[in-house]
């Protein structure tokens, strides 16, 4: 059998989205489930579009993400190279062969008779298709406009009658009418290749057996085909993945603004979270299990569960998966991931390390993502707290009043260490005759405003006995 290689050609437009990462991922297990090669390809030939260090965000963000590239542009690998701006010269040549084969012709139409095509296109209310004008021209006619520099680009000659159909891994048989598609461009008047053209060039070349991506190229896939045929070249295999969308089921968007991977990151969203919350965004393992290291995905990726319907991207899900992996972390790992955040938002520089450390240790099972902690610890650092209504509600009940008098006689008197403030809440148990809900929730929400948190005598702790007796009053 065959050895798999996969590839993740991405073009160097900014930083990834989230739907771009998904397929490097599923490319990544498809290749490494069964011990295959997973290539880096940077499709640059829109030079236009090239962004400066968007190179290094996409590898900087596979090493993140524990994606190990085998072959690429800083690997080398005995197919490069591995940009396709690099590779011009071996487009042109099979672009010629196929002009040559009678496959392919070139074409001399000007912007004006195209725009003239597609407003009758427009009137007609059809689709707007090359005409193939180009095709019929006598040898003699090419070769006296090529002689004079007339520019031109290489377009593929489609057949005009018959079907074009492959099935693919997720979406099963797929067939398009060869009369609907355009004698295609493969390369350009500036002498680059299209991407359809060049993907199926440096896919038969690197011995690429299987192309992941998304659904959107389910209807082009054909075109590909066509290609190979024309080369007489065995196609690779194809698995086009569901989109992911929205709540609405709008397709996520970076143009609208949608989070990429390194908002997630810059929020304080692990790299190994993330990717885990990925995998299961349009597939789904054979059992229940939620939570995976990359070794277990490697293992348990199977990409005939890979589901053809709407992946919905739901932003509590990934933080309930991200907070698993907080709950991980040793408390070095987590004072480096939440203390940035923290020395932004707030003064730190009266508060002891010792403080500091304790406040974000008390706050780790209740995390979500890094960021979250300025807000999940402001009560340490205001003057006023809010109350809001359903806690006001509770604390209308009876018996709440003397419950808080008899805590604060307690606390008035001790040395101030978790040990004696939770003794304070006993002996405050024993007196009042409150307990569960009725003793520890009132203290909660008299003296940080909110109902739920960290163990009640750590939090009093660090909020200091000045600041407790004066909530309390």
């Amino acid at each position: 059998m065959e050895k798999v290689r996969t590839r993740f050609a991405p073009s160097p437009t900014g930083y990834m989205h989230l739907g771009n990462l998904r397929s490097a991922l599923f490319e990544y297990l498809i290749a490494k489930k069964e011990n295959g090669t997973f290539i880096l390809r940077i499709e640059d030939t829109d030079q236009k579009r090239v962004v400066t260090d968007a190179v290094k965000f996409i590898t900087d963000t596979l090493s993140l993400c524990n994606i190990h590239v085998d072959e690429g542009p800083m690997q080398g690998g005995e197919y490069g190279p591995y940009f396709q701006s690099e590779r011009l010269e071996i487009y042109q040549n099979y672009a010629k062969q196929l002009v040559d084969m009678g496959k392919a012709y070139y074409c001399f139409c000007d912007e004006e008779r195209l725009e003239e095509l597609r407003e009758e296109a427009n009137l007609r209310k059809v689709a707007f298709l090359y005409d193939g004008h180009c095709r019929n021209l006598s040898k003699e006619e090419i070769e006296e406009k090529l002689k004079n520099n007339t520019p031109y680009v290489i377009r593929q000659a489609m057949p005009k009658d018959g079907v074009t159909s492959y099935d693919d891994l997720v979406y099963g048989h797929i067939a398009v009418e060869n009369a609907l598609l355009e004698d295609q461009i493969l390369i350009k008047s500036d002498g680059y290749p299209t991407y359809n053209f060049a993907n199926v060039i440096d896919d038969h070349l690197m011995h690429i057996t299987h192309v992941v991506r998304g659904n959107e190229y389910l209807s082009s896939t054909p075109k590909y085909l066509l290609l190979y045929q024309a080369f007489h070249w065995t196609s690779p295999l194809y698995i086009h993945l569901p989109h992911i969308v929205k709540e609405g089921g709008k397709k996520l968007s970076k143009r609208e603004g949608d989070a990429s991977f390194m908002d997630l990151y810059n929020e304080g969203y692990l790299p190994e979270a993330i990717i885990n919350y990925l995998a299961l965004l349009g597939w789904s393992p054979s059992d229940n299990q939620e939570i995976f290291s990359m070794d277990e995905l490697i293992e348990k990726f199977d990409y005939h569960r890979i589901n053809n319907s709407p992946a919905i991207y739901d932003v509590k899900k990934l933080q309930w998966i991200n907070a698993q992996y907080i709950k991980k972390l040793s408390l070095d790992e987590l004072c480096e991931l939440t203390l940035p955040f923290l020395e932004e938002a707030y003064d730190l520089s009266v508060k002891s390390k010792e403080w500091i450390k304790e406040l974000i240790r008390i706050y780790q099972n209740h995390l979500s993502y890094g960021k979250e902690m300025v807000e999940l610890v402001e009560l340490f650092f205001k003057e006023e707290i809010t109350i809001d209504l359903e806690a006001k509600e509770f604390m209308k009940q009876e018996g709440i009043e003397n419950t808080l008098k008899i805590f604060k006689n307690k606390i008035e008197k001790i040395f101030w260490s978790v040990e004696s403030i939770n003794q304070a809440i006993m002996d405050t148990k024993e007196e009042s005759g409150a307990k569960g809900k009725l003793l520890y929730m009132p203290i909660r929400i008299k003296t940080t405003g909110q109902m739920h948190g960290p163990e009640l005598p750590e939090t009093l702790f660090l909020l200091g006995k000045d600041t407790v007796l004066k909530r309390l009053s």
